[in-house]
């Protein structure tokens, strides 16, 4: 069942801990708006990071997953202006400078350029594109994030989710949690990574004490799991490595390269299945291993050791059932295919192929492509 985005009227009903640091906090950034702006917040808009206990790199092949939300967040202070121009600056100012653009300066984003205001505008244009694609009221708003950059707790995702309610709440919209999610994942490729929408659901369905079972194929469905009720009590440890890693700097030789891989290694499987043409593959866009592994055991002529079985053990038959699948398509190439090798594989032209991996929008770097790897890992 869809449900909306909770309001809390009390910072208890949100940190099960350190209650009094946080209200410091909040007050801080309200006072800090007060002084910016002119006048008090109307509300204060929050998106927690994330950290993935199961499930890496597999969300943009379609699989599910299983994250957690974390405390540390992404909150913006937030009050309709009436005007036509939205004012959003940092807490940390120094780093992040200030900005006063027109609501028509929101839809455009320059995704060879890493700067903070692009994450803002990506879930502004998230949510607008959704209903209607046109722009809502101007409005001041002032961040604050405690989810270190870089740190892979999905601080962007925080930042796009937390900008998505601050719109939804200004211009008197009603977004599912659901819509908002995928909305998320949608817009934060307009800075040019080519999201899974793991980081995007978690940060905006994450409950307290609960981890969430994620599955985005066939459509979004979040199941939360909760911590609390397992019978030995544990706890998840969270260390920063101090090691940041700028997934926009370097996505076209890592993250977005990871993906494009997945992308052509399920054109390639689907073609070996002789499934590249039912509808269900040369319709999708993007073609994922769940799209492919589910069709394939759809057809008549396959046997499915699962026995319709949903269940644990259902899964680990189909999955390894794919695994020798992989190695027949993938085994003859065990250090990657170069682009001519794989464009002849799916008797198309590299150009071809670049254009129906989006590599306009999502450019990769790479002389060979591990499409045996990355299909394995999924």
């Amino acid at each position: 069942m869809s449900s909306f985005a909770p309001t809390v009227h009390r910072l208890s009903d949100i940190y099960g801990a350190d209650v009094d640091t946080q209200a410091v906090r909040y007050a801080r950034l309200a006072a800090t708006f007060t002084a910016a702006y002119g006048g008090q917040p109307d509300f204060i808009a929050r998106a927690p990071g994330r950290v993935n206990i199961i499930g890496e790199h597999i969300d943009y092949c379609g699989f599910p997953v299983f994250p957690m939300a974390i405390a540390p967040d992404t909150l913006i202070a937030a009050r309709a202006n009436d005007s036509n121009h939205i004012r959003i600056s940092n807490m940390d100012g120094i780093k992040h400078s200030p900005h006063d653009f027109s609501v028509t300066d929101m839809f455009a984003i320059d995704s060879t350029k890493h700067e903070w205001s692009n994450y803002f505008k990506c879930g502004y244009r998230g949510v607008h594109d959704r209903v209607s694609g046109q722009g809502g009221q101007g409005f001041d708003a002032l961040l604050d994030g405690t989810v270190p950059a870089g740190s892979g707790l999905s601080s962007s995702a925080a930042f796009v989710c937390a900008t998505q309610l601050v719109v939804q709440r200004i211009d008197g919209l009603s977004l599912t949690q659901e819509e908002l999610a995928s909305a998320a994942a949608q817009a934060e490729r307009h800075v040019g990574v080519n999201a899974g929408g793991m980081d995007q659901a978690a940060s905006i369905m994450g409950q307290q004490n609960s981890a969430l079972f994620i599955e985005f194929h066939p459509t979004l469905k979040v199941t939360p799991v909760k911590l609390s009720e397992a019978d030995t009590p544990f706890a998840f440890v969270i260390a920063n490595t101090l090691v940041v890693s700028n997934k926009h700097a370097t996505a076209p030789t890592n993250y977005n390269l990871r993906v494009v891989e997945t992308r052509i290694g399920a054109l390639m499987l689907a073609k070996h299945l002789g499934i590249a043409g039912r509808a269900a593959c040369a319709n999708a866009d993007p073609l994922t291993f769940k799209v492919v592994m589910d069709e394939y055991f759809s057809m008549p002529n396959v046997s499915d050791s699962s026995n319709g079985d949903g269940g644990v053990q259902g899964w680990i038959g189909r999955l390894e059932s794919m695994l020798s699948e992989t190695e027949r398509a993938f085994g003859t190439h065990p250090h990657g295919y170069t682009r001519d090798e794989m464009a002849a594989a799916l008797s198309v032209t590299a150009k071809e192929l670049s254009a129906k991996i989006h590599e306009k929008q999502f450019p990769v770097r790479a002389g060979r492509f591990k499409l045996l790897q990355r299909a394995q890992h999924a």
